[in-house]
């Protein structure tokens, strides 16, 4: 996938395109069912498929004391574009330029100029230009004067669900750490990356070593609790089972930031340090618990991994 990075770095000779315009915040299904549609349009039609994107959530900028944490960081959400199959991506610098940008040249400028569409695929609550002016029935109207269709994509739903798939549903999901709820919503699993750190080295000395990640990751961490999942060590290509604990382990009370820590079931000798890794999140196991003393603490990590390997073990038959 080609990412550009600005509008000007578009070649004068790529086009035709089919846009999908969005903010693709965790590239969810619902944003997977319109970029679907955009690369069968673009099929039909000759034409390349584009993501056109921002930066950040534009609330950032409008509205900062209404603006939520991002599902994912840019660079992953270019990732997950990229998973999609689209041609390239569009990221756009949301600030007060653009903010102020009259939707007519929005249109004008960025997707009839710089990307020569010939249709352009949104959500029906999509808002674009200077102070949201910018409707999907304004975009079919310049469409028509501009020669490009739009093409309304409808919500999607889970099946037996009557809300719709967003964004803030997946923040929801994650907030309660059901992220057996959040794959399906997302299309996916729920997972972090980053590269492996030194700890405490205390999970060693309780018997369940576990690699440690940065306290900045790349995405939307679940809440507090022991989860099962899976440790994708891209740096080695292998893919183990894991129990993950998220959380700042409250029966030491010595981890100042919340840690995502994942113990590689039924493996010893491991050395990650260094490695870039993916932890996935399957099932919650329970909450965090401040045990009474080591033994109980002990006693409890061997029956997540008991747990935590019976669920993968599942999974993985289905």
């Amino acid at each position: 996938m080609i990412v550009f990075r600005d509008p000007s770095e578009v070649p004068a000779d790529f086009g035709p395109t089919v846009v999908a315009i969005g903010k693709f915040d965790g590239v969810h299904a619902g944003h997977r069912a319109v970029l679907d549609r955009a690369r069968q349009d673009a099929a039909e039609l000759g034409a390349r498929t584009v993501a056109v994107t921002f930066d950040r959530n534009p609330l950032s900028i409008l509205r900062p004391d209404r603006c939520p944490e991002n599902v994912v960081g840019v660079e992953r959400k270019l990732e997950l574009l990229a998973g999609t199959g689209v041609d390239a991506t569009l990221v756009l610098t949301f600030d007060e330029q653009l903010a102020a940008r009259e939707a007519e040249d929005f249109v004008r400028s960025i997707l009839v100029e710089s990307l020569h569409v010939v249709a352009v695929l949104v959500g029906r609550d999509f808002r674009f230009g200077h102070r949201g002016a910018g409707t999907p029935a304004l975009l079919q109207e310049l469409g028509a004067a501009n020669g490009f269709a739009v093409d309304i994509v409808e919500d999607v739903f889970l099946e037996g669900s009557d809300r719709r798939v967003s964004s803030t549903w997946v923040r929801e999901l994650l907030a309660e750490g059901d992220v057996s709820l959040a794959a399906e919503v997302l299309g996916r699993r729920p997972s972090v990356r980053g590269e492996v750190v030194h700890g405490l080295k205390r999970g060693r000395e309780l018997g369940f070593p576990t690699a440690n990640l940065p306290s900045t990751l790349d995405a939307l961490v679940p809440a507090d609790g022991i989860y099962a999942g899976w440790l994708v060590d891209h740096t080695s290509g292998l893919r183990h089972p894991a129990a993950v604990s998220v959380g700042t382990n409250p029966t030491f009370d010595d981890v100042p930031e919340r840690q995502v820590e994942a113990h590689v079931i039924d493996e010893s000798g491991l050395d990650l340090y260094g490695h870039d890794v993916t932890v996935e999140f399957t099932h919650r196991l329970r909450g965090m618990t401040a045990f009474t003393g080591i033994e109980a603490l002990k006693e409890s990590i061997a029956a997540d991994v008991v747990q935590a390997r019976a669920l993968l073990l599942q999974d993985t038959a289905r």
